[in-house]
């Protein structure tokens, strides 16, 4: 079984686990950047819950996006009271288990400290990144939320 394929499953057992229904669709276009899933579903680039993954210290902090949002460094440090850094991908695949692109909001192999941006909390339905720069799955903030347990944070850079 390839990476991809492997990360995939993980995410749709972590959806099943958590009572929500397989959403999980397959672009072979590719769903690598926020404006390529939002392309590929045909929704709005706000709508796409963008995982951005930072350090702090050893754990993966991952903060769940709106795609038309840049994501504050300072904002995240001060959400989870330590100094975060950015995250190659070679330590994001070690420590999340998904290569960038394709990380999702669940199935990590440890788990991560999660917030999620305020902004995505009024949009309806949203789409996350299911395992692979090829696939995503449809979901409601409110159950990212439920499922995750990610904090709710103001995390946009503004200017």
């Amino acid at each position: 079984m390839s990476g991809s394929s492997s990360s995939v499953d993980r995410v749709r057992a972590a959806l099943a686990a958590a009572g929500h229904p397989d959403t999980i669709q397959s672009f072979p276009e590719g769903t690598r950047s926020a404006a390529d899933a939002a392309a590929a579903v045909g929704c709005d680039v706000a709508q796409i819950a963008k995982s951005i993954v930072f350090r702090a210290g050893t754990r993966a902090v991952l903060v769940i996006a709106s795609g038309a949002n840049r994501v504050d460094m300072g904002k995240v440090a001060a959400a989870i009271g330590q100094p975060v850094k950015r995250a190659d991908g070679t330590w994001v695949r070690d420590t999340t288990g998904f290569a960038i692109g394709g990380v999702s909001p669940l199935g990590h192999v440890a788990p991560p400290i999660l917030l999620l941006d305020r902004d995505l909390m009024a949009l309806d339905p949203i789409w996350a990144a299911a395992g692979s720069p090829m696939h995503v799955f449809r979901t409601s903030p409110a159950d990212l939320r439920r499922m995750t347990g990610a904090t709710v944070a103001e995390v946009k850079e503004v200017g």
